[in-house]
């Protein structure tokens, strides 16, 4: 009888405790969820403010009233829709082209067998590592040389220097958690290789392949330095080089800069909102090798 009462104030305790543990957690994730999303917020505040407002403490954190004319100068008196067009242009073509090259490079790595193997991959991840700033000289060398600089395509074929590796990387670990045994029956019932890799494989590491196409793009469609230096044409402009030609000396058009910041941003919050499951599962999936457990069902067909 008396070890009821004792028992009972263990589990008020440990209620009490473990209560105090939640409330600290959620604490701590809204402190950090309120420093990621203060800057975007306040992005989005300032696009709608007019140069008085900017100046002022009266509507520091709140737009009275919303103003649009940064908006409507933007789209209306400056090259804009160019820039994000070529900057869709460009991205993605760029991540299809680094898709297609990293993952047939990735499933060569993960499966084939042949001499220099374990080279090429420790290749690959060593290359991933390079700063892009150190490749841009030789590489743009080799893009005027093809006679494609100042022009789109060129940005098209440099980027993937620099997203293909990561591709590569990702989708290596990707192919390695599938079992091999489903590749092997197919080819049992007759597939090729190659037949084999597109029916099989391919469809199991949709959630990589999103998950890579994804970044690959990302990166893409926020690099500046590449843009830079291979566009001089003002109306071949990416996004990213187009909104630094409102910086003018110490002069920042803060209203043009945040109204293009947040149309710039928007299609990339879309695209990870809508694969944000695809980008945690393809990031994560290569932790547990032979995690995917149909081997045995196809076995017997």
């Amino acid at each position: 009888m008396l070890g009821r009462p004792v028992l009972g104030r263990r589990m008020q305790s440990k209620a009490a405790t473990e209560r105090l543990q939640s409330a600290l957690s959620y604490a701590i994730l809204l402190t950090f969820l309120l420093f990621v999303i203060f800057p975007f917020y306040w992005m989005t505040v300032t696009s709608f403010k007019s140069e008085e407002q900017m100046r002022s403490l009266v509507s520091m954190f709140w737009p009275s009233p919303f103003a649009t004319e940064n908006y409507s100068h933007l789209l209306g008196k400056t090259d804009f829709v160019a820039w994000f067009k070529n900057s869709v242009i460009v991205s993605v073509s760029s991540t299809l082209l680094a898709t297609a090259i990293g993952t047939i490079g990735a499933y060569a790595l993960a499966r084939l067998r042949f001499l220099g193997r374990a080279f090429m991959a420790s290749a690959v991840l060593i290359t991933y590592l390079v700063p892009p700033s150190i490749l841009f000289i030789p590489l743009y060398a080799q893009i005027r040389n093809l006679g494609l600089a100042d022009s789109l395509t060129g940005l098209i074929a440099a980027y993937p220097s620099f997203t293909v590796p990561f591709v590569t990387w990702l989708l290596m670990g990707y192919f390695e958690s599938i079992p091999e045994e489903l590749e092997e029956a197919a080819m049992i019932d007759g597939a090729t290789r190659f037949g084999a890799f597109y029916r099989i494989v391919l469809p199991l590491a949709a959630p990589g392949l999103l998950a890579a196409g994804l970044y690959a793009f990302t990166q893409a469609w926020n690099e500046f330095l590449y843009a830079l230096v291979f566009i001089t044409d003002v109306k071949l402009r990416t996004l990213p080089v187009g909104l630094s030609s409102f910086i003018t000396g110490d002069v920042y058009g803060w209203g043009y800069l945040m109204a293009g910041a947040v149309l710039t941003t928007l299609p990339v919050i879309a695209a990870y909102i809508y694969l944000q499951k695809y980008m945690v599962e393809g990031l994560t999936a290569g932790a547990s090798r032979g995690s995917r457990a149909p081997a045995t069902s196809c076995r017997g067909r």
